[in-house]
C-alpha cells in the first residue's frame, strides 16, 4: 500500500528546518525472507510504504507480522530480499546502518550506566568532534524538551524507569537524525507510567519536530500518539490510515478485531433503503448498515460495531428505526467508568456493550436478563465493501 511513488514532489520540511522535497522513508516493492530448513519463509511481503517528514508513524500488529523486521531494514540491520528503501529521497538499501541519518531507541534503554546523564546524552556528539560549546548548547536544549533539566549529574541508577526512557530519547535526538525508530520502548514500564510516557513521547516529537517511527503491538499505545497506522498482519499492511480511520473503518476482519473491542456479525441483504442495507433478523431485530450502491438484496454483508456505540435496554424499544437485537446478558462486568456486558444473542453473535456509568450505575441489567440493543445506522460499518 502506498501514498505516492518513489521520488514523490511532497513539500516538507525536516528537522534541521529544511524544505525537502521527498518523503521521510520510502519503500517500494520490498519483500524480505529468511531461510528455514532451506526453504525461504517471507517476513515482510511486496511492501509499499510512505512516511513522512516530521510524521508519528506506527507500525501495529501481533507478534511474527512483520513490523520489527520492517523498522530494522529502515535502520539498515536487515537488507531486503527484494525492493528498495529510501531516506529522503536517497537509496539506502545497500548503505550500511551506520551510514544512514536515523536512530533507534529500544525497550532496554541501553544507557551506559557508569555515566551520567549529561554523559550519556552528549557521547554520540563528542565522538563526532563536535564542538564543545555547540554540545553544551544542545544538550542543554534537549534535557529542557524531554523534562531532565537539572538532573545531568544523576546516574541511570539513581532514576526512574520513566526517566532513564527520557535520557535514550534525549541521547538519540540530540544528534538531530532524519528519522528517531522506536522498537516499542514503552514495554518495560508499568501502565500508569507508561500512559503518561505515550503523552510524552506525542509532545516531544511535536516539538523537535522529526519523523517518529513506532513499533508496538499495542493498539491503545498506536491510538493515542499517532498521526497514521500501519496495520501489519502476516507480513503485509492490512489496513493504512489515520486513528480515527482505522477504529471507525476497519477494512478487514483482522482490523475490526485486533484494534479494540469490535462486535462482527453476518447476514444476508435483504433488502437496501436509501443507501442503507437492511438485515432482517424476524422477531430478534434488525441491522441497518451505510453501504455503496453496490451492494444488493440476497449478499451476504458483514458489519462491525463497537461496543461504545450501542445502548442496551432493559425493555423493547419502540418507534426506533435504527439497528435493533435482542439477547440475553451472559456477563456484567463493573469497570468504574463503564459497566460492560457480554450479550448473547439469537443470530450466533456474542455482543460486548460498554455502558457508560453517567448516571444511575445501579440501574444495570443482571446475568440471565432478556436485553435489547440499539444503535444509529451510521454506527453499523461493512467490512470489505
Amino acid at each position: 500500500m502506498s501514498t505516492s511513488p518513489p521520488h514523490s514532489s511532497v513539500t516538507a520540511v525536516s528537522a534541521t528546518g529544511e524544505r525537502t522535497g521527498h518523503p521521510a522513508i520510502e519503500f517500494v516493492g520490498v519483500r524480505k525472507d529468511y531461510l528455514s530448513h532451506g526453504e525461504a519463509v517471507p517476513a515482510v511481503k511486496s511492501l509499499d510504504l510512505t512516511i513522512a517528514q516530521g510524521e508519528f508513524f506506527s507500525l501495529l500488529g501481533p507478534s511474527g507480522c512483520g513490523k520489527t523486521t520492517t523498522m530494522r531494514m529502515i535502520a539498515g540491520f536487515e537488507d531486503p530480499t527484494a525492493g528498495k528503501v529510501f531516506l529522503d529521497g536517497q537509496d539506502v538499501t545497500n548503505i550500511a546502518a551506520n551510514k544512514r541519518d536515523v536512530n533507534m531507541v529500544f525497550q532496554s534503554y541501553a544507557l551506559f550506566p557508569h555515566l551520567n546523564v549529561l554523559q550519556n546524552v552528549s557521547f554520540g556528539l563528542e565522538r563526532k568532534k563536535v564542538a564543545k560549546a555547540e554540545i553544551k548548547r544542545r544538550v542543554g536544549e534537549i534535557l529542557e524538551i524531554v523534562s531532565l533539566t537539572g538532573m545531568e549529574k544523576r546516574q541511570p541508577k539513581e532514576m526512574s524507569g520513566g526517566q532513564q526512557q527520557r535520557v535514550a530519547l534525549a541521547r538519540a535526538l540530540v544528534n538531530h537524525p532524519r528519522a528517531l525508530l522506536l522498537d516499542e520502548p514503552l514495554g518495560a514500564l508499568d501502565l500508569k507510567l507508561r500512559q503518561q510516557m505515550q503523552i510524552e513521547l506525542k509532545r516531544i516529537q511535536r516539538e523537535v519536530g522529526i519523523t517518529f517511527v513506532y513499533v508496538t503491538h499495542d493498539q491503545g499505545e498506536a491510538l493515542t500518539m499517532s498521526d497514521r497506522i500501519a496495520v501489519m498482519n502476516n507480513g503485509l499492511i492490512d489496513q493504512l490510515g489515520t486513528p480515527r480511520e482505522i477504529y471507525e473503518k476497519p477494512a478487514t476482519r483482522f482490523v475490526a478485531g485486533f484494534i479494540g473491542t469490535s462486535n462482527l456479525i453476518d447476514g444476508e441483504v435483504s433488502r437496501v433503503e436509501d443507501g442503507f442495507a437492511v438485515l432482517d433478523l424476524g422477531t430478534e431485530g434488525r441491522i441497518l448498515a451505510p453501504v455503496p450502491g453496490a451492494v444488493v438484496a440476497g449478499q451476504k454483508l458483514e458489519v462491525s460495531v463497537r461496543p461504545e456505540k450501542i445502548d442496551l435496554h432493559r425493555t423493547e424499544p419502540s418507534g426506533f428505526t435504527g439497528s435493533v437485537l435482542a439477547g440475553t446478558v451472559a456477563e456484567v462486568v463493573y469497570h468504574g467508568t463503564s459497566t460492560n456486558y457480554a450479550v448473547t444473542t439469537s443470530t450466533g453473535s456474542d455482543f460486548v456493550v460498554f455502558d457508560q456509568n453517567a448516571n444511575d450505575a445501579e440501574d444495570v441489567a443482571s446475568r440471565g436478563e432478556r436485553v435489547f440493543l440499539t444503535w444509529a445506522p451510521q454506527h453499523s460499518y461493512p467490512i470489505g465493501v
